[in-house]
């Protein structure tokens, strides 16, 4: 039986569209972007020589790696209403920082080689350090980041937002909200150091928090629990809110806030 050509046309746009989705993803627990790059051999280039050909294919494979990361991260929520694409688009030497950033990526595990003569890596950048920093938005100049005191003794190590059970767009710049709206976290409030460390990580449950953000939480998190979501942003109630005391601790300005998400 053949197939019209309407739906076969669908079919491999659909099978297209899977591929690409595979290319590269988000680890929001770890912070990374995880993608795969492939090249193919040309041995007409090559001239015939099978050898020159891998190192083509391998060049072709990591160039093909920083274009998957680049797409991934594009549609990476920034922060509310806004993705990582829309930022880049506006801003051409944000772009290329990024695109360079991305050049750094590390490989993962061995190469994989096939009989053709292709090639396909995997490989990670990090969200936190320098992607971290050129993505995350900027304190106006009257609003200086940082400065917070140092905790008090005994006091707690950093903010943990419980919105399980809801349904959160992870970001690079989420933000926390009081029930009136005032932002009570957000990357204006983060000091260089927290700009690299990353506004906020992600995790399942606060076991697995432990387990993987030991550092960022600290010996004494504040859980609280989020009244709702707002895309990206986390609304907590006012008694939590005022938890955290005025002025802000200094933990927010390093970035020690962990989300707990489905």
């Amino acid at each position: 039986m053949r197939i019209p050509l309407a739906i076969a046309l669908a079919q491999a746009l659909l099978l297209a569209a899977g591929a690409r989705a595979e290319d590269g993803k988000v680890d929001w627990e770890h912070k990374v972007v995880r993608c795969t790059g492939s090249g193919a051999a040309n041995l007409k280039d090559a001239d015939g020589n099978p050898a020159v050909a891998r190192i083509g294919a391998e060049k072709a494979a990591r160039l093909d790696a920083v274009r998957n990361c680049l797409a991934t991260l594009r549609g990476v929520q920034l922060e509310s209403g806004r993705s990582v694409g829309s930022a880049l688009e506006s801003d051409a030497a944000l772009s290329g920082r990024v695109q360079g950033i991305l050049r750094g990526f590390r490989t993962v595990g061995k190469p994989r080689y096939f009989s053709d003569g292709g090639v396909e890596i995997d490989v990670e950048v990090p969200l936190e350090g320098a992607l971290s920093d050129a993505l995350l938005p900027r304190a106006p100049a009257s609003e200086p980041a940082g400065g917070a005191p140092a905790p008090a003794a005994g006091g707690p190590t950093s903010l943990v937002v419980d919105a399980r059970g809801q349904k959160v767009v992870p970001a690079i710049a989420p933000r926390v909200k009081d029930e009136a709206g005032q932002e009570i976290y957000g990357p204006a409030r983060l000091d260089d150091a927290g700009r690299r460390a990353g506004a906020a990580a992600y995790a399942p449950d606060l076991d697995a928090a432990r387990k993987e953000l030991g550092d960022r939480l600290g010996a004494r998190p504040l859980v609280v629990k989020a009244l709702r979501v707002e895309g990206s942003d986390l609304v907590i109630s006012a008694a939590d809110a005022a938890q955290l005391g005025a002025p802000p601790p200094a933990f927010l300005a390093q970035g020690k806030v962990v989300i707990l998400a489905d």
